[in-house]
Parts: structure tokens; C-alpha cells; sequence
């Protein structure tokens, strides 16, 4: 009885742990941003401002808060998610025209980048 009771508790410790390092693991990526300009409607229903700090994310909920950080250069935006893609294989994220300028990526079109979603 004694032997179940910790074994029990022990799976119950370790899982809560798992859940933890998904939840942490869930909240950060990095891969490759790209940007758009051309004004189009969103998937939110949000009319698209290229001077606006938004992104499109193919996940996270509309209105989560994303900080991008340009591995190139350290530059750091908080972007608003109001529309899904990229639809490119590789990338994880697009930002508006306001944000690549802000991260220093509108020449290049593409830039490697660190995610951190804001509670």
C-alpha cells in the first residue's frame, strides 16, 4: 500500500512537471519571420494596417501578444496576432511592414527570429 501511494505520487509530480516544460516549450519558438505590406483583409476580420505592430501566427489565438526578436541584430517588437499564416514552409511567423522595419528586415525580406509569447 505504502509502495503505490508513492509511486502515485510520484507519477503525479513528474506529469505535473512534463506539463510545466510543454506549457514553457509552447511559449517560445524561433525559426524564420518574413513580412507583408499589401492591404487585404485578415482572417480576424481586422481590415490589414501595414503601419500597425501585427503579425500573422498559423496557431496562436487572435489578440495574443507575441514579443519578435531579430537574432540578427537584437532588435526586439511586440506584435498583436490578427491574421493566420505564413503559408511558407519554414517560416513562423509574418509581421506587418511596421515590425520588419522596427527589427531592421524590410531590405532582406527575411530574418531568423526568437518568439516569446506575452502573458
Amino acid at each position: 500500500m505504502k509502495i503505490r501511494v508513492v509511486l502515485s505520487c510520484f507519477a503525479l509530480s513528474f506529469s505535473a512537471g512534463m506539463a510545466v516544460s510543454n506549457t514553457a516549450k509552447a511559449d517560445t519558438s524561433t525559426g524564420v519571420a518574413s513580412y507583408y505590406w499589401q492591404g487585404q483583409s485578415t482572417a480576424s476580420g481586422e481590415r490589414f494596417n501595414p503601419s500597425a505592430m501585427t503579425a500573422a501566427h498559423r496557431s496562436l489565438p487572435f489578440g495574443t501578444k507575441v514579443r519578435v526578436t531579430n537574432l540578427r541584430n537584437g532588435r526586439t517588437v511586440v506584435v498583436r496576432i490578427n491574421d493566420r499564416g505564413p503559408y511558407v514552409r519554414g517560416r513562423v511567423i509574418d509581421v506587418s511592414r511596421a515590425a520588419a522595419s522596427e527589427l531592421g528586415f524590410t531590405n532582406s525580406g527575411i530574418t531568423r527570429v526568437a518568439l516569446a509569447v506575452m502573458n
